[in-house]
């Protein structure tokens, strides 16, 4: 069986490529399919000669990165398996959001069916547990379509409902009274354009942030809006965000239908949404689960762990065309830092 050696340097060097428990020799192995014997300061990868190959370079960025900053995450492990291994082939159906230098990659088959959604229709209503990437594929789709003069405007809209905390009175402008509960939006946005750009975007009414309250009346054209959770709107607030919606206009909504902040006995507006408009052309509904987390590993276990008691009710898994939910897999034994990770 074709092998290769790859020679550490030091305890510190083998601490940060290994990962805590073994964990980034598991994260490839998994994705490549190839055994990691890790032992006395070698790493050594058996396995199908392409994947060998790959796995080598993937470790190889990862001592390159070590040296750089001297610590490596888990995200950064999965940035090099998607560069390394999840090249998209033409005619692949991977769908990707190119900007200038930087090129946003779904990371999983879900993500991409998100993507493909967000490119095909003028409503997209997607249901995601967190670290999915609901709200980052939406801004990240929205801020391309601008740039590319595509639309004139992106509106990022979120109710305003606390999360089991009463915040009380929040001073400053509207601007800075919404800006806690659109964090998440915003965290996106800097994350794809420079501060002083979004700055001058608002400035110059290409970006607008706004209360689901403040919708009302309004006929948004050339624009895409996003709502985030969504699933904290009620059914009339869900009525009167969608029918904003003017020319050349796309609208998504994004939410996690097991974590509604509404008050008892309301019913989530992205549930009923989904429900009534799943099946009306221009419309589609997607469905992220814990597969598609890609966040830290422990986001999907704490998820398996609540959706125990937080169950997506079986006839709303059918209208979003859902298979039937499969039991968690229990989480890996732990293994040494010099143990064999495969």
């Amino acid at each position: 069986m074709p092998e290769v050696t790859i020679a550490l340097e030091g305890q510190n060097e083998e601490l940060a490529v290994f990962g805590s428990r073994d964990q980034h020799l598991r994260q490839i192995r998994d994705a490549l399919g190839v055994k990691v014997l890790a032992r006395h300061g070698e790493l050594r990868i058996e396995g199908d000669p392409a994947r060998v190959e790959q796995a080598r370079e993937i470790f190889e960025g990862l001592r390159s990165l070590f040296r750089v900053r001297r610590t490596i995450l888990s995200a950064d492990v999965a940035d090099l398996i998607d560069k390394i291994v999840h090249v998209p082939d033409e005619g692949s159906g991977t769908v990707e959001i190119r900007e200038g230098n930087r090129v946003v990659r779904p990371r999983t088959g879900g993500q991409n069916r998100y993507l493909q959604a967000l490119r095909d229709n003028a409503l997209v209503l997607c249901i995601g547990p967190a670290g999915t990437g609901k709200t980052y594929l939406a801004v990240s789709t929205a801020v391309s379509a601008l740039r590319q003069g595509r639309i004139k405007k992106i509106v990022l809209v979120r109710p305003a409902v606390e999360a089991g905390e009463h915040l009380g009175f929040l001073p400053g402008d509207l601007e800075a009274k919404i800006n806690p509960y659109l964090r998440p939006l915003l965290d996106a946005l800097h994350d794809l354009m420079p501060y002083d750009q979004i700055r001058r975007y608002m400035d110059n009414d290409l970006i607008e942030i706004a209360p689901l309250a403040y919708m009302r009346g309004r006929t948004l054209n050339d624009s895409v809006i996003i709502l985030d959770e969504g699933q904290n709107a009620t059914t009339s607030q869900m009525k009167m965000f969608l029918t904003r919606m003017g020319q050349n206009s796309r609208i998504i909504v994004t939410g996690d239908v097991t974590q509604v902040d509404l008050p008892p006995g309301a019913k989530s507006g992205l549930a009923d949404a989904v429900e009534r408009l799943s099946r009306v052309p221009g419309v589609a509904a997607v469905m992220l689960d814990r597969t598609d987390i890609v966040r830290h590993p422990l986001v999907q276990a704490i998820v398996d762990a609540y959706e125990a008691v937080e169950v997506i009710p079986a006839e709303l898994e059918e209208r979003l065309g859902k298979p039937p939910r499969a039991p968690a897999e229990p989480p890996p034994a732990p293994a040494s830092v010099a143990g064999e990770a495969g």
